[in-house]
């Protein structure tokens, strides 16, 4: 079986009562989201700076083993007319070294406009601009895990 699942497939392939972590991942950044063990509601968790991938893997590998995590849910990002561009190819790297480094399925999800719809619920709740950038990427991991939680 590959590492790299439709959403379908990725709830029969993780063990009962594990958690799925939502991964938003860009050039500086990794926002992260973790789902409860029903796999039903999706929290915000932290930020990751980048730094090297190994790094990065470290603190994922910590967070796989201190959350019970059993799977991944990663941001796809795709261009609105649903072709793929460069950034999709360096989130298939991603996934495929990260899959090296803790071999746990994982699933895409179409990750378009995610950033911007946070973004303009920040703004609603008229937070500041510095606090939307300290924010919007763990929000928008939380808000692509919660839409493939839905579909699940």
């Amino acid at each position: 079986m590959s590492h790299l699942l439709s959403i379908q497939e990725i709830k029969s392939a993780i063990p009962n009562r594990k958690r799925l972590l939502g991964l938003d991942v860009g050039s500086k950044t990794i926002g992260l989201a973790l789902s409860d063990t029903m796999l039903m509601i999706a929290t915000p968790m932290e930020i990751i700076r980048r730094k090297r991938f190994k790094d990065d893997a470290a603190r994922l590998e910590e967070i796989v083993k201190a959350e019970d995590v059993g799977g991944f849910i990663i941001g796809w990002p795709v261009n609105m007319d649903g072709s793929e561009g460069p950034r999709c190819q360096s989130t298939r790297a991603f996934s495929d070294n990260l899959y090296a480094k803790i071999p746990l399925p994982q699933a895409f999800w179409d990750e378009r406009l995610s950033t911007a719809a946070v973004e303009r619920t920040l703004i609603e709740a008229d937070s500041s601009r510095a606090r939307r950038k300290e924010v919007v990427d763990k929000l928008a991991a939380s808000y692509i895990l919660q839409g493939a939680l839905h579909a699940l």
